[in-house]
């Protein structure tokens, strides 16, 4: 038997295992979010889809799972989206107020899953 420690700790698993995760759910809310848009997904830039997708997996690491699966991605607006995007790249820029941001976030969501 080697004793020798692996490569790969527990902890580097679990972080690619989250990491895995959120990037799954990230796609899944946009994908339903291009659903519910449908022509209007393509008035969004491939800089602004990465920004989306940046503040979405912040988003999930942020709610609680039961919370997550509440939303309705389908039901955002394209105005809601830009507001998002906005809301991504300030967070982005500058992290000081990241709760906050991540809140407002949430509540864009919640005001169309109702």
């Amino acid at each position: 038997m080697n004793s020798n420690r692996p490569d790969t700790t527990d902890e580097d698993i679990g972080r690619r295992a989250f990491q895995l995760r959120k990037e799954k759910a990230t796609e899944r809310a946009l994908d339903r979010l291009r659903q519910g848009l449908k022509g209007d997904w393509g008035m969004f830039t491939q800089s602004d889809l990465e920004d989306l997708s940046w503040i979405l997996g912040e988003l999930w690491a942020f709610e609680n799972r039961l919370d997550w699966e509440d939303l309705h991605f389908s039901k955002l607006t394209a105005e809601d989206t830009q507001k998002i995007i906005s809301l991504g790249r300030a967070l982005q820029e500058n992290a000081q107020h990241s709760v906050e941001t991540l809140e407002t976030v949430s509540d864009i969501v919640r005001a169309r899953s109702i």
